[in-house]
């Protein structure tokens, strides 16, 4: 390979990571030198057409590596269709996203994909162009530049496990090009994924059963995880590593700042294993991670790993030899909805001890909501020792959550259901589940003011832990369930569209009127924003440790660093609580601006407390103007 025409900042950055880079692929497959070289020219070539104004904010980030890790960054989650329909629409409503305080901005799936074949976007049928009813990419690339400009990082999916039918590569495979069959799995007979069958389990048994699929047109069976219609791509070919990797880096040439690496743990397969996790899949997003650092070092990799904390956490990589810049705290997110249901704060402490023990070099995305449904995967050997058994457990959560427990008034719904199993899943926006929606058919203005505070404290609760905070596009005014998807035939039968409905602009305009829930809700959050930015008590770095509370209804949180102190009380009961600290110190009570001594604190229904002070006793005055959404009894 000619080397002598490379750019000396390539050459550099390369030459940092070719020893180990080189070491690992070849060790993947099997000493392919020209499958390497060929990945190595095709680096060089994506580096040399990544265009000068993202080399600049390359270069920025690299004088600043840990620029995502500070307290600064609010992000939000949403699909271009509901939010404003178009690319171009999202580009007009720039200042409503710069009004919420959002600084990271994740776009859901938004690439080529058959309607109604595409389980929302996530059958990728051609990864350089965009959805056409969306704009196209030079409207990608024109929104990317538009919120690089307002200081927006942009997040996109790459869905990297497996593409639709329809794509030109799953089109000549149907067809019998060979060549395009290795890129995926394709098997004459059922023997060899009969034999798979056996250890693999399946993601979704009652809606698209089983792990393969007979294709007629090629009279053959090919491995479909996830879908029928969603062909898992075939990484021990390295030619699928090469294509697919040169087109993640396409989606960096266009301004994306976050790639969400889709379903990471499945996309390496190996017969007489549950293809999940396994050593190769940790190698696959080392190299990813070194390509960034190559090409695009202002790119982070976001892994989407939904798994118990003992399979998340390896993606992070070690210190030395890093592979995601971001995870998913996906169970605490569960954690929170059963800690809604129960009002006991058990559960959390336990799992929060685990978080809170990890390297503060980790960085994790927390989330009240996101676009899929939210799943019961909870530490069951820990509760089961409080006598609650799983499925009776995910019964009562269910239960509880969907409002057809006596006084509940939580709106979700159930998502892929099976009886027989008892492994249901919920689905609903945040302030349907808080009960906004069941206190509003009801007519009861004090249970709307509960379910208000409960909608507010879990977002304080999100807001208080180290990482991003991730608000999902609506929950910022009380956006509530979107019943219409039961009368669209596409939809009908995925009950997480009851949370992916159109953005209610005529509800936006409300969001500065206090006397509605959308303004209330609105106000608390961005006050909240706006005070975890001014203290740096919420950086990353921060010595993060619970505090006991003798309460199994308030959960304690204290926060430290080198000046500053927060103690953060968050009632999860229906009733009011009284918590009592050791001291008379006189603390700042962030949010009203009120002096108070943490000795006795008397926290509402579903209410919190951020209370701060600095080691001097100095500064005791409010960071922002204070809230006007305090609950009360």
């Amino acid at each position: 390979m000619d080397r002598s025409s490379w750019d000396s900042v390539f050459t550099s950055r390369f030459s940092h990571h070719e020893a180990e880079l080189k070491w690992l692929y070849c060790e993947l497959y099997h000493g392919d030198f020209q499958a390497y070289e060929y990945f190595v020219s095709m680096l060089n070539r994506m580096y040399m057409s990544r265009p000068e104004a993202l080399k600049q904010i390359d270069a920025q980030r690299s004088q600043n590596p840990e620029w995502y890790k500070g307290h600064s960054l609010t992000g939000m989650l949403m699909y271009v269709r509901s939010f404003a329909e178009t690319l171009q629409g999202v580009r007009e409503h720039l200042p409503y996203l710069k009004d919420c305080g959002i600084r990271y901005l994740h776009l859901m799936p938004l690439l080529e994909s058959p309607a109604g074949r595409s389980d929302g976007g996530y059958a990728v049928s051609d990864f350089t162009r965009i959805q056409p009813e969306l704009g196209t990419m030079a409207d990608f690339e024109a929104l990317t530049q538009a919120c690089h400009d307002e200081g927006i990082a942009v997040c996109l999916d790459f869905v990297m496990n497996h593409t639709s039918e329809s794509h030109a590569w799953a089109v000549a495979a149907r067809n019998g090009d060979r060549f395009c069959q290795d890129r995926y799995f394709f098997y004459d007979s059922w023997d060899i994924p009969n034999e798979f069958e056996k250890t693999v389990p399946q993601v979704f048994p009652q809606t698209a059963p089983g792990n393969f699929t007979w294709c007629s047109q090629a009279q053959k069976v090919v491995m479909t995880t996830f879908y029928p219609y969603q062909w898992d791509l075939n990484y021990a070919n390295p030619v699928v590593m090469n294509d697919m990797t040169e087109l993640m880096l396409g989606l960096c040439n266009h301004g994306v700042d976050i790639i969400r690496l889709d379903a990471v743990p499945y996309i390496w397969k190996q017969l007489y294993t549950s293809c999940r996790n396994l050593p190769q899949v940790h190698t696959l997003v080392r190299i990813l991670r070194m390509v960034c650092e190559i090409v695009c070092p202002g790119t982070l990799l976001l892994g989407e790993v939904v798994m118990e904390p003992s399979k998340v956490v390896p993606y992070f990589g070690t210190v030395e030899k890093p592979e995601c810049h971001l995870l998913y705290n996906v169970t605490t997110m569960a954690t929170i909805w059963h800690t809604v249901a129960t009002q006991d704060v058990s559960l959390m402490v336990h799992q929060l001890e685990q978080v809170f023990a990890l390297p503060r070099e980790y960085c994790f995305l927390n989330y009240l909501r996101c676009h899929d449904d939210i799943g019961w995967g909870l530490d069951y050997q820990f509760l089961s020792r409080f006598g609650i058994e799983e499925r009776a457990h995910k019964h009562f959560l269910n239960q509880c959550l969907t409002g057809k427990l006596e006084g509940s008034l939580a709106r979700g719904e159930l998502y892929n259901d099976d009886p027989r199993l008892g492994d249901a899943r919920l689905c609903g926006t945040t302030a349907s589940l808080c009960g906004i929606t069941g206190s509003r058919e009801k007519h009861d203005p004090e249970a709307l003011a509960q379910a208000e505070c409960l909608d507010l404290m879990l977002h304080a609760f999100m807001f208080t832990l180290s990482g991003i905070p991730v608000l999902y596009s609506g929950d910022e005014i009380g956006m509530e369930n979107d019943l219409s998807y039961h009368n669209d035939p596409y939809k009908a039968d995925d009950s997480r569209y009851l949370h992916r409905g159109k953005m209610d602009w005529n509800k936006a305009e409300l969001r500065q009127d206090l006397s509605t829930t959308e303004g209330r809700l609105f106000t608390g959050i961005r006050h909240m924003e706006t005070i975890r930015e001014q203290c740096a008590v919420f950086d990353a770095h921060a010595y993060i440790t619970l505090l006991d509370t003798h309460s199994p209804h308030v959960l304690g949180i204290r926060r430290e660093t080198r000046d500053e102190r927060l103690l953060a009380l968050f009632n999860f009961s229906t009733e009011a609580q009284s918590v009592v600290l050791p001291g008379e110190v006189e603390y700042l009570d962030l949010i009203d601006g009120v002096l108070r001594k943490a000795s006795r604190i008397h926290l509402p229904a579903h209410a919190f407390v951020w209370l701060w002070r600095n080691r001097q006793n100095k500064g005791l005055t409010p960071v922002s103007e204070p809230s006007e959404t305090v609950c009360a009894e």
